[in-house]
């Protein structure tokens, strides 16, 4: 189909709620979804259109809009508001997004996390009312995203920095995985099949280099970035090489539901299914992960809410696809239930959800609610609703 002669007022799918599951919604979503719009609206009026990540001692920080969590509030005020309607939620993600393109200005200022970045913001805005600027700052972000690809190594670069214990010119991380959705919207608005082939190679790669045969994941993976051959495995965000950082298990779970929701390929399906096996069983009974699921009882007192709401939004998005639809939308269900009714935030700390952990082994941000844990918890409040989520096919 032409892209210029869309109708931008008949893009309202992503707007309405979706028939999903059958038999009547819990009474307590209802009122968890209250407590999400009432919680957000206080904090956009204090914070508007800046960039918080974590709240340690119950107030938001402030990020630069090119740290890799700043769409997530904006794409938090887009759920929001593609229920109740309020301009002032719009106008101040609309904000953001305006802000947010200034990174896209310096191809230095910008990493693998632009699908984070454009997502929830650009994608979720054009989607809603054909926005002509969303589209492009997001096509933009996209193309960003695709230089990044190593042709010899079929990975797309994770960080810019300079390492000691690594070439970051050669490591991708399991994060990417939740990235990929932008170069797939990106190939089906433009009918460019570039995109979804540096998507897919990306997919491949890491179902060869990340997923283990118990179905565990690492977190970091270095390259030669000149021959593209493996060199090593890193511990990265995890207790150590060869652990289970519990919120990098949740990427890869979600990350693999949604390219498979975009490409049919059965082995995603597959790997998305076995790590959320491997997920479930390491979670036992509980509903809060313990940050890693490797870690020595020295190292078990940080946990991360953030992983659970990340998986439950990922069982959700398997639950469509799976033949054990009921059994992983049960397990989501359990889990976003678990979390409203045990880590909700007091009415006077910000934040949606308690415990989250950023960094543990550099000891950052342990046990705080974290943005990103917030926007993951309502978007699988919204699907359980019926709404489609921002990072999905749709």
């Amino acid at each position: 189909m032409d892209t210029e002669s869309r109708n931008p007022s008949a893009r309202t799918d992503s707007q309405q709620p979706q028939s999903r599951e059958s038999g009547s919604l819990p009474a307590w979503l209802d009122e968890a979804w209250m407590y999400v719009s009432t919680k957000t609206r206080e904090l956009a009026g204090r914070i508007g259109d800046s960039f918080p990540h974590a709240a340690p001692n119950g107030k938001y920080d402030e990020e630069p809009p090119q740290w890799w969590t700043s769409g997530f509030w904006p794409g938090l005020l887009n759920l929001v508001e593609r229920e109740t309607g309020e301009p002032e939620l719009r106008r101040i993600a609309a904000a953001c997004e305006v802000k947010l393109e200034d990174a896209l200005r310096d191809a230095e200022q910008v990493d693998h996390d632009l699908g984070f970045l454009w997502l929830p913001t650009g994608v979720a805005s054009y989607r809603r009312d054909g926005g002509r600027e969303s589209r492009r700052r997001a096509l933009l972000a996209a193309n960003l995203l695709a230089a990044r690809f190593n042709v010899q190594g079929h990975y797309l670069r994770a960080w810019n920095f300079e390492g000691q214990e690594m070439d970051t010119r050669g490591v991708a991380i399991i994060d990417s995985m939740m990235n990929l959705p932008l170069l797939h919207w990106a190939s089906e608005e433009t009918q460019d099949p570039r995109f979804r082939q540096v998507a897919m190679l990306h997919a491949d790669m890491v179902l060869k280099h990340f997923v283990r045969h118990d179905h565990s994941v690492c977190h970091a993976v270095e390259f030669d970035p000149e021959t593209g051959m493996k060199i090593k495995e890193h511990g990265g965000q995890g207790f150590a090489q060869g652990s289970a950082w519990a919120r990098g298990t949740a990427w890869a779970l979600h990350g693999f539901a949604l390219s498979y929701g975009y490409t049919g390929k059965p082995q995603y399906l597959d790997a998305a299914e076995r790590i959320a096996g491997f997920f479930l069983e390491q979670l036992g009974q509980q509903v809060l992960p313990v940050w890693d699921f490797r870690a020595d009882e020295e190292h078990r007192g940080a946990w991360d809410s953030s992983a659970a709401a990340i998986a439950a939004s990922g069982l959700l998005e398997l639950s469509r696809h799976s033949t054990q639809s009921a059994m992983f939308h049960e397990a989501a269900l359990s889990l976003v239930h678990g979390l409203y009714k045990q880590l909700r935030v007091a009415d006077d700390q910000e934040g949606l959800l308690q415990k989250g952990t950023v960094h543990y082994p550099q000891r950052r941000h342990l046990n705080v609610p974290i943005i990103y844990g917030d926007y993951f918890f309502a978007e699988a409040l919204a699907k359980l609703r019926g709404y489609p989520g921002f990072f999905e096919h749709q």
